[in-house]
């Protein structure tokens, strides 16, 4: 009896016994709970942020997709002509006259057609800078412009002349009812020229052998490996005889009773835009603006210039046309040339 009540503290009563949790339990539950719960967070803000990415990505490409195809087809989002109000139409050509660029018969012709078509449009106005180039490709372009200013007579054409108007590029700016130059423009050079290089003296020096096999005795004509006989040199030079006679009467033509002609005006010289006045080569000092607001009176101008489409410039970036390139540059040379 003594013994159980000492150890009861004397009462009789047994005292409960409460458990004490270990804080170093408690504690470390916790720290997981925390560390879990940022894991779980920074992941689902990576998956959001990854989803928002590629939605942008995505849209991104859509609109890509969709302004290629809009430049390509030439989708227009703006209306309808008939909402551009009157206004100056304008024309870029800015370098060689050829088959390809803004120089292109091709590419100018329909932006022509398009500017004279538009009821906005009051004029015309092409703003050219130029070398020169294919006199077939400017002899097509002078050709669709007389036909314009025929079928639309109250709407002028003017010619505008940054840098440089030579040879084919002032072939084309004959057909305009007025050209107007900067004091120190270029502007002339009417004639044309045929180049090439001869390689026969080099080819003996080394022992070279040129083997060319023809259908046709003047089939190698313009050959650089070959001699050029003076019989094809006479009759290179009656064509570029007969192009330059070609050339000469588009000026004529175009120029009418303000050409003031001298014995060098057609010999391939050319002249500043100052002296190009006085020869009647030109009419007057001008820039597209000063044409716009002072000669047409309408001050707001719209480009109809034909630009390159986006899968053209793709497809020439990975080298799609450089099999062509190659073998433009090599048959250039012996074309007739207006530059």
């Amino acid at each position: 009896m003594s013994d159980n009540t000492s150890e009861n503290g004397g009462n009789g009563a047994e005292k409960p016994v409460s458990p004490v949790p270990p804080k170093v339990t408690v504690a470390a539950s916790s720290w997981e709970r925390e560390v879990l719960e940022k894991l779980v967070f920074a992941t689902l803000k990576e998956q959001k942020a990854a989803r928002r990415w590629g939605i942008f990505f995505k849209a991104v490409t859509l609109l890509v997709v969709v302004v290629g195809l809009s430049a390509y087809l030439d989708i227009s989002w703006t209306g309808t002509e008939e909402t551009l109000g009157r206004h100056t139409a304008l024309i870029e050509i800015d370098g060689a006259i050829e088959s390809e660029g803004s120089g292109a018969a091709s590419v100018v012709i329909p932006a022509l057609n398009k500017a004279f078509s538009d009821s906005g449009s009051v004029a015309v106005v092409m703003h050219i800078n130029s070398p020169g180039g294919s006199p077939v490709q400017a002899g097509m372009i002078v050709d669709e412009m007389v036909r314009l200013r025929k079928g639309y007579p109250a709407k002028p054409l003017y010619v505008v002349v940054d840098e440089i108007c030579a040879s084919g590029c002032y072939y084309i700016a004959a057909g305009a009812d007025r050209i107007y130059v900067n004091k120190a423009s270029i502007v002339g050079s009417i004639g044309v020229l045929m180049d090439g290089f001869g390689f026969t003296g080099i080819m003996e020096k080394v022992g070279v052998e040129r083997r060319l096999l023809t259908a046709g005795e003047n089939k190698g004509f313009m050959d650089p490996f070959s001699p050029l006989t003076e019989k094809h040199k006479q009759h290179a030079q009656t064509m570029l005889n007969e192009i330059h006679q070609q050339f000469i009467q588009v000026v004529r033509n175009g120029r009418g009773k303000r050409l003031k002609e001298t014995p060098d005006m057609f010999s391939g010289l050319f002249w500043t835009g100052a002296k190009s006045i006085d020869m009647g080569l030109a009419d007057a000092f001008g820039t597209v603006d000063s044409v716009a607001r002072d000669v047409v009176k309408a001050e707001d101008i719209i480009d109809y210039t034909q630009h390159e489409g986006l899968p053209e410039r793709v497809l020439k970036k990975f080298g799609a046309a450089m099999g062509a390139g190659a073998v433009k540059s090599a048959v250039d040379n012996v074309k007739p040339s207006l530059r």
